[in-house]
């Protein structure tokens, strides 16, 4: 049940961090320095294989540079079924070109590409709490 419950919790918590992310963020210029689509050959909850959008980018905010790595502000990232559902969250951006990305003032060095929430931390909630209730289920069932 514990684990479940934190699952739900860093979702939740996840959630409103990238609401809040995307509500303050400010506009900074960046330059695209990696973009790749990585491949996941499953694991023992995901059987198959996933892709991974990843991409690397600079940018400088009040003064300082940084180093982004983020798509969307969401902490738990996305894997996608195939390869095309991957390439075509990054197409549009090319290595060494000018982009804008976005930065929350609070947190200068969590920069991210897409101004936008996703529902990655929403299907992570969901799924704790259905795995929280067949564990209390489980529990009740055992008394």
């Amino acid at each position: 049940m514990l684990i479940g419950i934190a699952i739900v919790s860093y979702g939740g918590y996840d959630y409103v961090q990238q609401t809040e992310a995307v509500r303050e963020s400010v506009e900074v210029e960046a330059t695209i320095t990696e973009l790749s689509v990585e491949t996941d050959s499953g694991t023992s909850s995901s059987p198959g294989v996933d892709y991974d959008p990843t991409v690397a980018f600079n940018y400088v905010y009040n003064g300082t540079e940084y180093t982004g790595t983020k798509i969307y502000p969401a902490e738990i990232g996305q894997e996608y079924e195939t390869r095309s559902e991957a390439e075509s969250v990054i197409e549009g951006y090319e290595e060494g070109i000018q982009t804008t990305a976005y930065v929350a003032p609070s947190q200068p060095g969590d920069a991210f590409l897409k101004n936008q929430t996703t529902n990655v931390p929403i299907i992570a909630a969901v799924l704790g709490g259905i795995f929280t209730l067949f564990a209390t289920v489980s529990a009740v069932r055992k008394l």
